[in-house]
C-alpha cells in the first residue's frame, strides 16, 4: 500500500517542458524532410525515364479489368433471365364512366369490368370457351329439363369474411327479376325462380325447357347480408354502389377521381382469401375514360400500362407496346326498327341490305375484323345448309326501292313516295371511334341509294337505355349484340321480346322465326337445335330485320412492363379477358436459368 502511494507521488511530480518538446518536433520535421528529398524527390528523374513503361503496364491492367468485367456481364446474361414475379400494380384503361360498382346496374365497359374483378359467379369460361366451375361445383338437370340443382363450394367468403351461401344466390336472382330494382338483367330472369335447399345448394325452376340456361349462370352474385335491408327502389343509390362487398379475386380499396378530375379510378387490392388462390398482382387500378383520346394519352404518359377495347393505330404508340386483337362472340349490326314508317316494308329493308357494302365498312375500321352476316358468329352453325350471304348489289337495291314506291323525282337526289314524303332515316349509335367510322361509311352508301340519312351519336351514359333503347327512338340502331358461346338469340329476335324492356331492338316479328327460336331453346339435342337455328337464319336473312356488319374484336394494348394472360382463341365477351386474371403480372426480377 505504501509503494502505491509513493508511485502516485512520483507521478504528481512529473512536469511538461515545452521547450524540450519543440526541439524534438523540429528534429523530427528535419529528418522527415531529408528522407522525402532523398527517396521521393530525388527519384523523380528516374520515374520520368520509365514513365512510358508505367503507362503501358497501367493501360494493360485497365484493359484486362474491362475485359474481365465484360466477360462476367456476358456470362451473367447467358445464365440469367427476367421472370415475372408476384406483386406490382396493373393499371388498365377502359371506355365508359364508373358511375356504379353494383353489377346489377353495370352498363358501361368500365362498370362491367369492375364487376368481373370484384364479384364471382356460379360459372365462368375456360380457355377453350366452354363453361367452367366458379362458385359451382356440380349441376343436376331434372327429367323435365326445367329444374337445375346447383351445388356451390363451401370455402367462398365475402370480402368482409362472411360466408357466401345459396341464400346469396337466391337473393341476387330475386333482385334481377324485380321491376322495382330495374336491373340491367331484368328481362332475362322474370320467369325464373330460385330456391335455397340448404347453404350449399340452390334449385332453379324454369317455366319451360331452356337448353342454354347454364350459360345464364355467369351473373355476378351480390351479398344478401349487406343489401337485404335496403329498399328495392333505393339499391342503385345505396352506398354499396360505391363501396361494394364482393367475393371475387380483388376487393375495392377506394373509388376516387383522377388528379385532373377527368375520370374515376377503382383502386383494387388482391384478395388473399380468394377461394381459387390469391392473384399474382398486388393491386389493380381500373381507369374509366370518357373517350378514345383520353385512353391514348394515358398510355403515352404512363398513367396506365394497358388499355382494353381500343381502336389505336400502331403509329400512335411507341414500338415497345404490344397490340393484340381477340375475336369476341358479339356482333355489330345495323338494326332496323320495323315499326318505323319507312322500314315497315320488307322491300325497303332488303334494299338497304343489298345496297350495303359490308366489306368496305370493315376496311374502314383500320384493322382486321371477322365478317358476320348472320344473327350468329362464325362457327356456331354446323354442317351444310347454312344460308349464304346476300351479295352487295347496288342495282338490285335501287330496283327494290322503286318497287316499294320510293322513286327519285327528276332533278332531285332524295327518293319520295307517292305522297311526296322523303325517304328519311335516323341512324343512332353510341360514341365509339370504330362505330363512328362505320357510321360515316354506312350513311354514305345509303345516301347513294337516294336515302336522306341523319346521324345521331349518343354518349354511353345511364340515360342511353331509358331515353333511346327502351322507346326505340331511332330508325336504325348501329349497336353491338352480345351473342355468347351458345347460339341462343331468342332475346334479340323473338317477337315476345319486342317490348320496352325487351332486347328485340329491331321490333322484329315473324311467326316462323318465333317457332324456330322457341323450339331450338327447348331441345337439348345439339343436331336438332342446329337445324332449327339454320331455319331461323334463313328466315332472318329473307326478312332483313338487320344487317350483320362485322364480328366484334377486342383490341388490347399493353406496355412491356406488364403481362396479361388472355384466352388465345378469343373471348366469349370482353370482360371474359379477366378469366385468367389471377395469373397476370406487373413486376419482374432476374433469375438463374436451369440447365
Amino acid at each position: 500500500m505504501a509503494d502505491e502511494k509513493g508511485s502516485w507521488k512520483r507521478f504528481q511530480r512529473i512536469t511538461f517542458d515545452s521547450k524540450t518538446f519543440s526541439k524534438r518536433a523540429l528534429r523530427a520535421e528535419s529528418s522527415t524532410t531529408r528522407h522525402a528529398r532523398k527517396f521521393v524527390v530525388g527519384k523523380l528523374d528516374s520515374l520520368r525515364n520509365v514513365k512510358q513503361h508505367v503507362i503501358l503496364w497501367l493501360s494493360i491492367i485497365g484493359v484486362l479489368i474491362v475485359a474481365v468485367a465484360v466477360q462476367m456481364f456476358w456470362y451473367q446474361q447467358a445464365y440469367r433471365t427476367m421472370a415475372w414475379k408476384e406483386g406490382g400494380t396493373y393499371a388498365e384503361a377502359v371506355i365508359g364512366p364508373l358511375n356504379t360498382l353494383n353489377p346489377l346496374f353495370a352498363s358501361t365497359p368500365a362498370e362491367q369490368s369492375a364487376s368481373k374483378l370484384i364479384f364471382s359467379s356460379l360459372y365462368t369460361y375456360d380457355d377453350t370457351g366452354n363453361l367452367s366451375d366458379d362458385l359451382a361445383t356440380s349441376m343436376t338437370i331434372g327429367q323435365s329439363g326445367k329444374e337445375y340443382v346447383v351445388t356451390i363450394r363451401d370455402d367462398a367468403r365475402w370480402s368482409d369474411d362472411t360466408k357466401l351461401t345459396a341464400q346469396d344466390i337466391v337473393f341476387t336472382v330475386n333482385l334481377m327479376k324485380s321491376a322495382e330494382v330495374r336491373s340491367v338483367m331484368y328481362g332475362n330472369w322474370v320467369d325464373v325462380s330460385a330456391e335455397a335447399l340448404d347453404d350449399n345448394t340452390v334449385k332453379f325452376t324454369l317455366p319451360a325447357q331452356y337448353a342454354s340456361f347454364p350459360h345464364a349462370l355467369t351473373f355476378s352474385v351480390v351479398p344478401r347480408h349487406i343489401l337485404q335491408d335496403v329498399a328495392l327502389g333505393s339499391i342503385r343509390q345505396s352506398t354499396f354502389s360505391v363501396s361494394p362487398v364482393g367475393s371475387g379475386p380483388f376487393t375495392l380499396r377506394l373509388l376516387q377521381n383522377s388528379p385532373d378530375g377527368r375520370h374515376k379510378i377503382a383502386n383494387l387490392s388482391a384478395s388473399s382469401e380468394y377461394y381459387k388462390g390469391a392473384p399474382r398482382l398486388a393491386r389493380f387500378e381500373l381507369h374509366g375514360y370518357k373517350d378514345q383520346e383520353d385512353m391514348v394519352r394515358a398510355l403515352q404518359t404512363g398513367e396506365v400500362n394497358a388499355a382494353a377495347g381500343t381502336n389505336i393505330q400502331a403509329s400512335d404508340l411507341p414500338k415497345s407496346f404490344t397490340t393484340k386483337e381477340y375475336p369476341v362472340n358479339s356482333g355489330v349490326y345495323a338494326l332496323f326498327n320495323s315499326d318505323s314508317f319507312a322500314l315497315k316494308d320488307a322491300k325497303v329493308r332488303q334494299a338497304l341490305q343489298s345496297g350495303t357494302d359490308t366489306a368496305a365498312l370493315r376496311k374502314a375500321i383500320g384493322y382486321d375484323v371477322p365478317n358476320l352476316y348472320l344473327p350468329f358468329v362464325s362457327g356456331q352453325l354446323k354442317g351444310t345448309g347454312i344460308p349464304a350471304e346476300r351479295p352487295f348489289d347496288i342495282a338490285k337495291a335501287k330496283n327494290l326501292l322503286d318497287q316499294a314506291g320510293w322513286t327519285t323525282p327528276a332533278g332531285q337526289s332524295i327518293r319520295q313516295n307517292a305522297s311526296g314524303q322523303q325517304l328519311e332515316l335516323k341512324i343512332v349509335t353510341v360514341k365509339d371511334p370504330t362505330y363512328e367510322k362505320v357510321l360515316e361509311r354506312l350513311a354514305g352508301q345509303w345516301r347513294e341509294l337516294g336515302v336522306k340519312v341523319n346521324t345521331d351519336i349518343k354518349t354511353a351514359s345511364q340515360d342511353f337505355v331509358p331515353a333511346t333503347l327502351q322507346p326505340r327512338d331511332y330508325d336504325v340502331l348501329l349497336y353491338k349484340l352480345v351473342i355468347g358461346v351458345d347460339p341462343d338469340v331468342y332475346a334479340y329476335w323473338h317477337s315476345s321480346q319486342a317490348s320496352r324492356l325487351g332486347y328485340n331492338f329491331a321490333n322484329y316479328r315473324n311467326n316462323a322465326a318465333d317457332e324456330a327460336l322457341s323450339s331450338a331453346r327447348a331441345r337439348s339435342e345439339q343436331d336438332l337445335r342446329n337445324e332449327k337455328y339454320k331455319a331461323f337464319a334463313t328466315q332472318w336473312l329473307n326478312d332483313a330485320p338487320a344487317i350483320g356488319l362485322y364480328q366484334s374484336v377486342l383490341q388490347y394494348v399493353y406496355r412491356p412492363s406488364v403481362q396479361p394472360d388472355i384466352m388465345v382463341g378469343g373471348v366469349p365477351s370482353e370482360v371474359d379477358r379477366y378469366n385468367n386474371v389471377r395469373y397476370w403480372s406487373a413486376e419482374q426480377l432476374p433469375v438463374y436459368k436451369t440447365p
